[in-house]
């Protein structure tokens, strides 16, 4: 699909703000798949399309997560965690998306997971670091983008996790795996 067609699908199914941040999410992913030698084609469709379900109703979500027998953990979690899996699903029905490093690429865009591929990473970091982004650790977190994809990727996991104790917030399995595949992989294991 051309890029201007994949922005005006998804533009349409988001805020103005939501749409910017889009933007700046394009362009962290594509000029990260240019450092790390991954396929920028494929980096700038999943961030276009990474937040397509974002603003879908709840109760959508979750007739979706249960009739496409999807991850059941989720409905256990907080529903912010719902439009990634929720989002390739749709991307695959009402875009015609059906490239799966694409789709898994939406897909583990919030929680991230065990194993994830180069093109994963990039979109799981991407949606993290994108200019628009203004946090206490963003900007180490844009540091060690430019050095090193895992490292980066690991403290994402690591910040995101100590923030969601901090507010005594649940955390999904799947961001705990990814958090550990990477440190193990950092001490060697």
């Amino acid at each position: 699909m051309e890029r201007e067609k994949a922005l005006e699908l998804v533009k349409a199914q988001l805020t103005e703000r939501r749409y910017a941040h889009t933007l700046g999410v394009v362009e962290t992913a594509v000029r990260l798949a240019k450092k790390y030698h991954a396929d920028e084609k494929k980096a700038e469709l999943a961030a276009i399309f990474h937040d397509y379900a974002k603003f879908r109703p709840v109760d959508e979500m979750k007739r979706i997560i249960i009739d496409q027998k999807m991850d059941g953990r989720l409905l256990a979690f907080h529903h912010e965690l719902w439009h990634a899996p929720v989002g390739a699903y749709l991307v695959e029905k009402e875009a015609g998306i059906t490239d799966r490093e694409v789709l898994d690429a939406i897909k583990y865009h919030t929680t991230g997971r065990a194993g994830m591929t180069k093109l994963e990473k990039i979109v799981y970091l991407a949606d993290y670091i994108e200019p628009g982004r203004n946090f206490l650790g963003v900007d180490e977190a844009r540091r060690l983008a430019d050095e090193d994809l895992d490292k980066a990727v690991l403290f994402a996991a690591g910040h995101t996790i100590e923030f969601l104790i901090s507010k005594h917030q649940t955390i999904f399995p799947e961001t705990f795996a990814l958090y550990n595949d990477l440190a193990m992989k950092k001490e060697g294991k």
